[in-house]
């Protein structure tokens, strides 16, 4: 009997086999879409949308868009039911804005928004209550938390739809997703709405992942507590892109920028995985000088940092660039002069926040220089070496960073997937967690292809996928423990005693997780009865 798959709401859904073998739905939330089709495949065409073009003669003249409540500037943006609100996740878990934004929707009597963050996180938890109050009909990006928990069991009223950074900026620039309302928090602004990130008591560094909001939506607005006179400048927010201003008691918590993942490690096993990947960089010949390097927000990423730094200090190397979200330590090797520049994409701290304001090679960068995939080439592909996470590898070297084995939808992509195309990725992961094994056969849910994967690196040892000849032998003889990634999973296996029980999963839909080019990349599923 051939298996039926519906949606969250119960319509029965046309599945059809991509080029990696997953299953996926030929429509999401109504919109048909395209299967993945391989790496670098897929070839756009068309152009890019626009904003409506708009006229100086519907603001003051004197330039003054300052409005005395978010309900009225909602209102002035003219929202109705089923529109699309965006906004953006600089403050990571101390946003304090966008459930103030619903509340005030609550209270205009709109119904079934969509709301399109480039992250929510758990200090979002109160849009559950909007949701099922019917605010909120579902979100449409990256979960953490008690939200991506919520979809997981079935009960938002939506397909979650999981982008990277660079495919976010990809969707609302190829009119994929049109947003009707861009609701942008920012550090300081001026009643004009020029608005920056890195100055004021909210300061969060840069505001890049809101630049395409501020251009292609049809109407904008600027949160701010820190309403300074105009010019506000540096601008990272142009007030031209901005349809209204206002000013509220607090935005954001910047203290809660360093929240979850962006903290060091002070696990023994992390520790030794981070020197292993760092002494795997020595080894393989990447780290020289002008080289580059990223490395995520994740505790064993951030030691890789210092142990990384370390080596370059010792060996009197110098890069040219790192890339990623700023830390402490990014800014200690800049500061030191171990690098020449930091390119960053998101502020991870407050000393990030600091050096962006005040360090003129630390330059603040956006998903449209960076990461977008549909434009005439992008940074990304210049990082000679990628320290990443994930929470599932299988032996075809594919990864998984958005759900857990059992199938849970618990994390969002970020720039994980943008960060997989330098010239060498390297997975530092421990072979397992809560006794649940990292190394898995096939991942629960395909977020990067394994073609991308370049080396698995765990407390067990060192595994390197088969086509990087040159990475294998290059390392031959480095002392390092370099083996199979069958031969660790099997060891891990045989540790913990077999493999672990699954939740059982439902055929019905709750998310889809896009590749880098607008494809769809793999499905997620219930995983708990309503």
């Amino acid at each position: 009997m051939t298996e039926r798959y519906v949606d969250t709401a119960g319509n029965l859904l046309e599945m059809m086999v991509n080029a990696a073998g997953r299953l996926v739905p030929r429509q999401v939330n109504g919109v048909p879409q395209e299967p993945y089709s391989g790496i670098r495949r897929d070839r756009p065409t068309g152009r890019k949308a626009a904003a409506p073009v708009r006229s100086c003669s519907e603001f003051p003249a004197d330039g003054d868009k300052l409005l005395p409540s978010l309900g009225e500037a909602l209102a002035r943006a003219g929202l109705r039911d089923g529109m699309t609100i965006s906004s953006h996740h600089h403050f990571r878990n101390g946003d304090l804005l966008m459930n103030q934004v619903f509340a005030a929707a609550a209270e205009l009597g709109v119904k079934e928004l969509r709301w399109f963050p480039s992250a929510a996180f758990p200090c979002h938890e109160p849009v559950i209550r909007q949701m099922e109050a019917g605010v909120v009909r579902y979100v449409e990006g990256s979960l953490n938390g008690p939200l991506g928990d919520y979809a997981s069991r079935g009960k938002m009223r939506g397909t979650a739809v999981l982008r990277s950074h660079g495919g976010r900026w990809l969707a609302i620039q190829d009119g994929e997703v049109h947003v009707d309302i861009a609701v942008i928090a920012a550090p300081s602004a001026d009643s004009f709405g020029n608005a920056t990130g890195d100055r004021g008591p909210s300061a969060c560094g840069s505001l890049g992942f809101a630049l395409a909001d501020s251009l292609y939506a049809d109407r904008v607005i600027v949160a701010t507590d820190n309403l300074v006179p105009f010019p506000c400048v540096p601008w990272q927010i142009q007030g031209q892109n901005v349809d209204s201003v206002v000013q509220l008691d607090a935005i954001g918590d910047p203290t809660q920028i360093v929240s979850g993942t962006t903290q060091i490690t002070r696990s023994p096993d992390r520790l030794l995985i981070a020197r292993f990947a760092a002494d795997f960089v020595a080894a393989a010949g990447i780290l020289r000088d002008g080289f580059s390097f990223q490395a995520g927000a994740g505790g064993t990423s951030l030691a890789f940092t210092i142990y990384l730094t370390q080596m370059m200090r010792q060996r009197g190397v110098k890069a040219r660039f790192i890339r990623g979200g700023s830390t402490k330590y990014l800014v200690d090797a800049l500061e030191e002069g171990l690098t020449d520049y930091i390119l960053d994409g998101q502020t991870f701290d407050l000393a990030g926040v600091r050096s962006l304001r005040e360090n003129r090679n630390h330059v603040a960068t956006s998903p449209f220089t960076s990461y977008n995939w549909h434009g005439k080439g992008n940074f990304a592909s210049l990082v000679d070496v990628a320290v990443l996470g994930a929470t599932e590898v299988d032996l075809d070297f594919n990864a998984n960073v958005v759900t857990h084995s059992d199938g849970r939808l618990l994390h969002g992509i970020g720039g994980w997937q943008d960060a997989l195309f330098g010239g060498c990725t390297i997975l530092a992961v421990p072979s397992f967690r809560n006794r649940i094994p990292i190394i898995v056969d096939r991942v629960t849910t395909l977020t990067g292809p394994g073609e991308l994967i370049d080396v698995v690196v765990t407390e067990r040892g060192i595994a390197i996928n088969p086509r990087r000849r040159d990475l294998l032998e290059a390392t031959r003889r480095s002392g390092l423990p370099i083996r199979p990634l069958a031969e660790i999973k099997a060891e891990v296996d045989g540790l913990l005693g077999g493999t672990p029980t699954r939740l059982p999963r439902f055929n019905r839909l709750i998310g889809v997780v896009k590749w880098v080019d607008g494809t769809l990349l793999d499905s997620i599923w219930q995983v708990d009865s309503i």
